[in-house]
């Protein structure tokens, strides 16, 4: 996987749905389903409101404005963006000198697609040369 859409955790945002919202309407249907049953769409908002409201994605090192871990106070809600992008100023979490830490760790193992986003930034730190 090109590195271009991946997130600083490592997950591949490539076929995120989030992302894919203002192209797909697969991806838009199945995220208009979730935002509703979120409480964060009414019954009858769709893809206006949602690009209206910038409720997709450009990724981590994208625009803020439109990234779905930003709160309405214009605040990052992703702790690992946080941490990585914001505060260390770091393209992925591999690239950190504390990877792997306790908090990639930890997340690692909420789910399988954690799992393999956190093997990617091994597979990446290895690749670099760093341990």
């Amino acid at each position: 996987m090109a590195n271009e859409w991946m997130a600083a955790c490592g997950l591949d945002c490539e076929s995120c749905s989030i992302r894919r919202i203002p192209f797909d309407d697969a991806a838009l249907e199945e995220c208009t389903a979730w935002f509703r049953e979120m409480g964060w769409l009414k019954a009858g908002e769709g893809k206006a409101e949602i690009l209206d409201r910038g409720m997709y994605c450009n990724g981590c090192r994208g625009d803020r404005t439109v990234h779905w871990s930003v709160d309405d106070e214009g605040r990052v809600s992703c702790g690992i963006l946080e941490c990585c992008v914001d505060r260390k100023g770091l393209s992925y979490c591999s690239e950190c000198s504390e990877f792997p830490c306790e908090r990639m760790t930890a997340w690692s193992k909420e789910n399988d697609g954690y799992a393999a986003a956190f093997a990617r930034l091994q597979s990446m730190r290895e690749a670099a040369g760093e341990s």
